[in-house]
């Protein structure tokens, strides 16, 4: 058995908590472990998890896996087809290895992703939103919607007049 968890049960054993916690942190280089739920994809699941002073979530990748489907590979973090490159110049704000664990951290992902996170630190809940799926800041095809406007006559004109014929819009705004 390991010195520090050695100690950390002699500490909770003579009912000292709040030391005990005090030895995880430190154990593990100022990262306190702590049974965390992931909410993901309107799923809950429950991780072994590490927060830091930046409260930023360190999991484990069987965790990641586990809780989003994610996977860490040398492409970055994929799950299906859909993958992230991993920046190459901070690359360790998202993976660490520390005392031989792999640690990932999932807010920092979802940070480089823009998928919105709510923290419930007294519940040790993390809810995670939805991802944008928008492409090029707002297109998500490159189908216009439908929509009538006025020529300079006044006749009104809509685009699905013009349906199966080429069409070119200009556009300008005054603002």
């Amino acid at each position: 058995m390991k010195k520090g968890i050695l100690i950390i049960l002699c500490l909770i054993s003579i009912g000292m908590i709040g030391s005990a916690l005090s030895v995880v942190a430190l154990a593990y280089g100022s990262m306190a472990l702590s049974k965390q739920t992931i909410v993901f994809d309107r799923t809950a699941t429950e991780v072994n998890a590490a927060t830091d002073g930046s409260n930023d979530l360190w999991i484990t990748p069987a965790d990641l896996t586990k809780a989003t489907r994610f996977e860490i590979k040398p492409a970055g973090i994929c799950r299906d087809e859909l993958c992230f490159p991993l920046p190459k110049a901070n690359k360790q704000s998202f993976v660490k290895k520390q005392d031989g664990q792999d640690w990932f951290n999932i807010s920092a992902f979802a940070r480089l992703v823009h998928q919105p996170v709510a923290r419930d630190q007294k519940h040790f809940v993390w809810l995670f939103g939805e991802r944008q799926t928008v492409q090029n800041g707002f297109l998500t095809s490159l189908v216009a919607p439908d929509f009538t406007l006025p020529d300079i006559n006044g006749k009104m004109h809509s685009l699905s007049d013009y349906r199966g014929k080429k069409v070119l819009i200009v556009t300008w705004a005054s603002w």
